[in-house]
């Protein structure tokens, strides 16, 4: 069975082209035409002998990834919906990917468009504030289906820029830590997609020993779903804390080195009578000392079944007010495309009723 082209990296296509018996640099000339260029065919590759394109086409497969639905939320939020075929040894699936409209200006004007992707068609982690984690693990994603997302989404938020990719879509990044690595040199690298590391983050429920290799390997933002302020309710929450309960997840945050002027993100879903007390924030205040940190609140977003309230807005003000005072920059980011169940928390690959 051919391989798709996308989910190699440098070294693996430079590996290629010397056992075909071509130079180098011709890995880095076929990259740039397969992801900066959106060639449509190995045929469209002009600056490649014949031959090379030939033997390309008889090896490898490009497949572009393309939505199988877009669903527009009333305030500019867009869902795409894709399918994943049976193929390359791997079950069908489904994932989603969000398109978020977002702007810090006066004005009203939309200066930022995040690409929120997903690693892995559902999720094995199990935290219970989450849709995506009732689905299970389906199975990881290819480099070529993480980095077909964000193809798909430059071209259905035309002509606007996506400026923001984060991986804080279906999956755990850290958990499928492969293909995710490949599939961010492929959307940082020039022959690329040339985005900024700075304008990646990746986000992890807390496999505290890939936290380190993630910021040595990719130099990306991190971004740590805590969630809890003790370990027994992470525990019940976040299953993942019985593996790696907070002392060690900190300790390992604690221990990154972090460039100057970088910091860690923190998210803290606030769940109604569950998290959201008084001595959540002071408790939240004392684990994170001595951290260089931001901290997102995300009010809960609910779904069927779901068991769990949003904090009632007055509560994630206290909750922000107290640790405003004790000097940590806490934010509240604000639910978008609850509508069509894109919000954060609410992805489950299912088509949003008419």
């Amino acid at each position: 069975m051919r391989q798709d082209i996308q989910d190699l990296d440098r070294a693996g296509l430079e590996a290629w082209c010397a056992r075909v018996g071509e130079a180098p640099y011709r890995a880095t000339q076929i990259l740039a035409w397969v992801h900066r260029k959106r060639a449509a065919s190995f045929d469209a590759m002009s600056n490649l002998s014949r031959t090379l394109r030939a033997r390309l086409a008889t090896d490898f497969t490009l497949e572009r990834t393309t939505p199988a639905f877009v669903a527009v939320s009333a305030d500019g939020t867009r869902k795409l919906l894709f399918h994943l075929p049976a193929e390359h040894g791997l079950r069908a699936a489904a994932i989603e990917s969000v398109l978020i409209p977002q702007t810090d200006r006066p004005d009203g004007a939309r200066d930022r468009l995040t690409l929120c992707i997903s690693s892995q068609a559902g999720c094995g982690m199990g935290c219970r504030f989450c849709a995506t984690a009732r689905m299970g693990l389906v199975r990881n994603l290819r480099p070529s289906e993480i980095v077909g997302q964000v193809g798909a989404g430059i071209a259905v938020a035309a002509p606007a820029t996506v400026t923001n990719v984060v991986f804080m879509g279906m999956g755990e990044p850290l958990a499928n830590y492969g293909p995710v690595k490949t599939a961010l040199e492929i959307l940082t690298a020039e022959w690329g997609y040339a985005i900024s590391p700075r304008r990646i983050t990746v986000s992890t429920v807390g496999l505290a020993p890939a936290v380190a290799r993630l910021i040595a390997e990719t130099g990306v933002n991190l971004a740590v779903s805590l969630s809890a302020s003790t370990d027994v309710q992470r525990d019940r929450l976040m299953p993942v804390n019985r593996r790696y309960p907070l002392a060690v997840l900190l300790n390992a945050c604690r221990e990154l080195p972090l460039p100057r002027r970088k910091r860690i993100t923190f998210e803290y879903v606030l769940l109604a009578g569950e998290n959201d007390a008084d001595a959540d924030a002071h408790r939240l205040v004392r684990l994170l000392h001595g951290l260089r940190v931001k901290l997102n609140l995300i009010p809960f977003n609910p779904f069927p079944g779901a068991g769990f309230a949003p904090s009632p807005r007055a509560r994630i003000l206290r909750f922000q007010a107290i640790l405003r005072a004790q000097g940590i920059g806490a934010t509240i980011r604000e639910s978008r495309g609850q509508d069509i169940q894109a919000a954060c928390g609410q992805l489950a690959a299912a088509r949003p009723a008419a």
